[in-house]
């Protein structure tokens, strides 16, 4: 199949109107100011080295007070015998994967970045185990999956709950003794781009950021032309509650990516696949068309949702490289 979607002439030029929902910089910055319980404040993340059995590279067990005080895990890889502040790379996982173990994603660490990767509250169950319960699982009336779980309203959408985690995950990385504030780097593949374009919005002063193949991008469009899950949740959930469209899309547009964008300024660099079905290419490229700050986009014309693979990580290394290096980003787009 060789396009899932629109030309890839036909993406490149595609700037859809998506009005920002009213309230949109308000809820968030009242979202990212909010306390744990009672008004408490949070607690300190904590990072507890493990013997993971690797020599070259340190573990640890992170712990970082996410949405609402509560605990999100996840692990961070550093290089052994590693000195001064390091360069930093924080990943976002996709859908249904969890942070797995101790010993795996050793790519970031090996080439001399700390690396810490954010478990996704409620999610696990595919390839990678996760240990981060969703204790907020939100309406009973939501289908099976994520993108409905308290979808009548934004307060209690569980990507609020979600995205808040990955902004204090980053936040907690900017603290750490190891870690050079000025040089964190946010990525993730599918969920984890959406995840990425989100904080990159919502968090200034960021080096740069990597979405790959993002999902949660135009997400109306999205749900009416994307055949398999996740986005079909959202058709599930409306062919049970007919009334609830515009309600529904009004929700799920504070968590859009192609609004987040929109207020992001650090350096991006973009993979999209022409051929996937999962996240459609016309909408990672409405996210990419509107991103505010310097851009890149390598385009995989015959790939689907797999994207790059391996050969976008060699992209991503060097891209990463030559950005904490202060070296002209390479601007060319490359199909």
């Amino acid at each position: 199949m060789p396009s899932a979607d629109l030309t890839l002439a036909e993406c490149r030029a595609y700037r859809p109107e998506l009005p920002l929902p009213d309230g949109f910089d308000a809820f968030w910055s009242d979202t990212l100011d909010e306390r744990a319980p009672g008004g408490a404040p949070d607690r300190r993340p904590r990072f507890d080295e493990v013997d993971s059995g690797l020599v070259q590279v340190r573990a640890y067990d992170v712990s970082v007070p996410g949405h609402d005080g509560r605990p999100v895990r996840g692990w961070l890889r550093m290089p052994a015998g590693a000195t001064g502040p390091l360069g930093c790379v924080v990943e976002f996982l996709g859908y249904g994967r969890g942070r797995g173990l101790a010993h795996e994603q050793l790519m970031w660490a090996c080439a001399g970045y700390a690396h810490l990767v954010m478990d996704t509250r409620g999610q696990g169950w595919s390839s990678a185990t996760g240990d981060t319960p969703d204790t907020d699982p939100g309406s009973a009336g939501s289908v099976p999956g994520f993108l409905t779980r308290g979808v009548e309203s934004p307060a209690t959408h569980y990507y609020r709950r979600v995205f808040t985690d990955a902004v204090r995950c980053v936040r907690a990385m900017r603290e750490h003794p190891e870690v050079d504030p000025a040089r964190i780097v946010v990525t993730g593949v599918s969920q984890g781009g959406g995840i990425a374009l989100a904080v990159a919005g919502l968090v200034p002063g960021l080096a740069g950021v990597m979405p790959d193949v993002p999902f949660l991008c135009n997400i109306p469009r999205a749900a009416r032309i994307a055949a398999t899950p996740p986005y079909t949740e959202i058709a599930a959930y409306l062919r049970l509650h007919r009334d609830r469209v515009e309600p529904v899309f009004h929700t799920l547009s504070y968590f859009d990516g192609a609004h987040h964008a929109t207020r992001a300024t650090a350096p991006a660099l973009f993979s999209i696949a022409m051929a996937d079905d999962i996240c459609p290419p016309s909408t990672c490229f409405t996210a990419y068309n509107r991103y505010a700050g310097p851009k890149d986009v390598r385009v995989y014309e015959f790939n689907g949702h797999e994207g790059g693979a391996e050969h976008h990580r060699a992209e991503q290394l060097a891209w990463v490289r030559a950005l904490f290096a202060g070296l002209p980003a390479d601007r060319t787009d490359r199909a």
